[in-house]
């Protein structure tokens, strides 16, 4: 297994730095990795490279201590060896705080669960000093030895040089997770319950796409037997209602996924933690002891427990099987909870109204940027209606179709993966709260996101007149034309039951693929419907069919002819503007449902909230349409 570095040491002195454990392992990690790189080189330079592979072998914490202890000396008494030394260290430096090593600073806090002097909040603050704390130790130390060499001279470059760990990590016994006997030795994995992770870092992950899919087995993946704990790092998330508990490998390729899955979902409650709550889902990536036959999930009926497993197989190495995953075991419980998991971008919209009663958008609250789930619940006048709650507060955003503009907005917060991939580079951003995610609101508009259908110029890309059959065929349906980053080739038409609710119900042919979850998932569909019709024939309800035409472009079926008719120059005109016309339309239907709702509830009503799902698989245009929206409406500053 490739090392990572685990740190563990309270230094506060660059000397102290320089005798820990820890900077003696990096300094391990680092030379090892440099002496892989050299031995691969042949031809002209390899003379060069064994005597430089000799001359790392050498080198010790003690080199860098001796250097430092010495302080600074006259230029002419620093020998050349003593600055290959530094140039190797300041080597050692930027591979640390890149994507190229991996860290993880730990702090132990069972004071959270064993005697209450701690809480969740008052961790985080000190896992955020513990951070910083060691980025300017670490900075500091670069400084004097860079400086005792004479290699300090001229413009100083500090800002933006930021040396934290990876991931600082706030952790508790794992013992106080209350988890069947069948898996206690997963208990022996510490928790992470708090943590700050370093944004701005790219990871290179041997994989940047998914070709294989998550399904149900008829085993328990999970070999109790061959589990290490020692090589896991474990993360307790609150994923919709589903307490589950991510378990990640800690060999490079599995150990990148931590800093994306800690951007990506909420924390679960310690407090619960501590009050007993057995979790509803275990899920394990990068398993060294499972293959290919154990990619899936199985539901563990005599513990009442779902457990999801990723082997550790670099065809899987890809964030996209980190978070796919999850998101089917939340789905998976939701539906046996009789509620519909929803492919979808949510978003709820404030709407004020001026002093002539005309409606505007005040602020948009992402609730949902991939995946949502609907509960059917019955108001104080005894109607039921469909209640939307989120899963994840990131999003996991392929830059292929975002503008300048966004991309600049998501520096600072981002954790990136596969940049140098060009295609189906990805980024995970914040884009909401924890409370906005949990919490339910009344969903208005359900709309099924058709990405290749082009749309003439002044015509409407929405259409709720179809009726609901209609649009829950279309639901059910789910075409889209792929980008290329499944299996499907970009420009091609696929098929999936409901957008991929994940996991896949129905095979485009109607075979059905897991047929007891597909019947219940039948039953909450016949009691959405139902709650759907009535709400339509009052008037309050919208469902039908959104064009973003994002795809529209690329789709083969789509001639020169069908995009000069429709009022485009070319087609990267159309995957441009398609999602702005829709971003243009959808605003107008908003201040529309906005004043029939206020009517409803009352002209004295100065605030109501429009809550609007855009169902759709990948590049199908949710997350595109809503940042279009932003910028049309302006409510982000530049």
């Amino acid at each position: 297994m490739e090392e990572i570095l685990e740190i563990r040491d309270g230094c506060t002195t660059p000397e102290q730095l320089l005798k820990s454990l820890a900077f003696s392992r990096y300094l391990k990690i680092y030379k090892n990795e440099f002496i892989d790189e050299m031995s691969q080189r042949t031809g002209k330079l390899q003379s060069e490279a064994q005597q430089r592979i000799k001359f790392v072998r050498d080198i010790s914490a003690r080199d860098y201590l001796h250097i430092l202890e010495r302080g600074l000396s006259p230029a002419h008494n620093i020998s050349d060896h003593e600055k290959a030394l530094v140039r190797f260290f300041d080597g050692g430096f930027h591979h640390f705080r890149g994507g190229n090593g991996y860290s993880r600073l730990i702090r132990l806090q069972n004071d959270v669960v064993s005697t209450g002097d701690e809480t969740p909040d008052t961790v985080k603050e000190k896992v955020t000093d513990k951070a910083q704390s060691l980025s300017d130790l670490i900075l500091k130390t670069r400084r004097e030895i860079l400086k005792n060499v004479h290699m300090d001279q001229g413009v100083r470059r500090t800002h933006g040089m930021d040396a934290s760990p990876n991931v600082t990590a706030g952790e508790i016994s794992g013992h106080y997770l209350n988890l069947p006997s069948d898996y206690y030795a997963l208990a022996s994995v510490p928790l992470t319950i708090s943590a700050d992770i370093q944004t701005g870092v790219d990871y290179s992950t041997p994989s940047n796409k998914r070709a294989y899919p998550f399904y149900e087995l008829d085993h328990n993946p999970f070999k109790e037997g061959e589990f290490e704990p020692e090589q896991w790092v474990s993360v307790p998330l609150q994923i919709g209602t589903a307490l589950i508990i991510c378990y990640i490998h800690k060999s490079r390729g599995c150990i990148e996924m931590e800093p994306g899955i800690l951007n990506l979902f909420p924390f679960a409650d310690v407090n619960e933690i501590r009050d007993g709550r057995r979790p509803e889902g275990i899920f394990l990536f990068g398993d060294p002891n499972s293959q290919m036959e154990d990619l899936g999930y199985y539901w563990d009926a005599e513990n009442k427990t779902l457990i999801g497993l990723v082997p550790n197989l670099d065809e899987l190495k890809y964030f996209g099987y980190c978070k796919k995953p999850m998101l089917t075991l939340h789905n998976v419980l939701a539906t046996l909870n009789g509620e519909i998991p929803l492919h979808c971008g949510c978003t709820r919209y404030a709407m004020h109204f001026d002093e002539q009663g005309e409606p505007y958008i005040a602020d948009m609250y992402i609730k949902a940027d991939d995946m949502g789930r609907l509960t059917l619940e019955e108001d104080s006048d005894g109607v039921t209606r469909p209640i939307f709650y989120g899963t994840e507060t990131g999003a996991f955003a392929c830059l292929d179709g975002f503008s300048e503009q966004a991309k600049q907005q998501m520096l600072g917060r981002e954790v990136g993966y596969n940049k140098e991939t060009g295609s189906n580079a990805r980024q995970i951003v914040p884009v909401s709260q924890d409370d906005e995610v949990l919490n339910g609101d009344l969903l208005d508009i359900l709309l099924y996101m058709n990405n290749y259908t082009i749309i003439e110029q002044g015509s409407p890309t929405v259409d709720t007149d179809m009726g609901v059959d209609a649009a829950i065929e279309h639901l059910r349906l789910g075409e889209r034309v792929a980008a290329g980053s499944t299996q499907t080739h970009r420009g091609s038409k696929e098929s999936s039951y409901w957008a991929n609710p994940f996991p896949l119900l129905m095979e485009p042919d109607g075979t059905i693929i897991h047929p007891e979850l597909y019947e219940q998932y039948s039953k909450n569909e016949a009691n959405l419907i139902d709650s759907i019709s009535d709400l339509v024939r009052r008037d309050e309800f919208h469902i039908g069919v959104a064009h973003s035409q994002l795809m529209a472009g690329a789709y083969k079926d789509n001639s020169d002819d069908d995009i000069s008719r429709c009022g485009y120059t070319n087609r990267e005109q159309v995957e441009q503007e398609g999602p702005v016309r829709l971003a243009e339309d959808l605003i107008d239907m908003i201040k529309s449902v906005a004043v029939k709702k206020r009517q409803q509830q009352g002209e004295q009503v100065n605030e109501v909230s429009i809550t609007v799902a855009l169902v759709g698989d990948s590049r199908t245009g949710k997350s595109e349409t809503a940042e279009k929206m932003e910028g049309v409406l302006g409510l982000q500053s530049v």
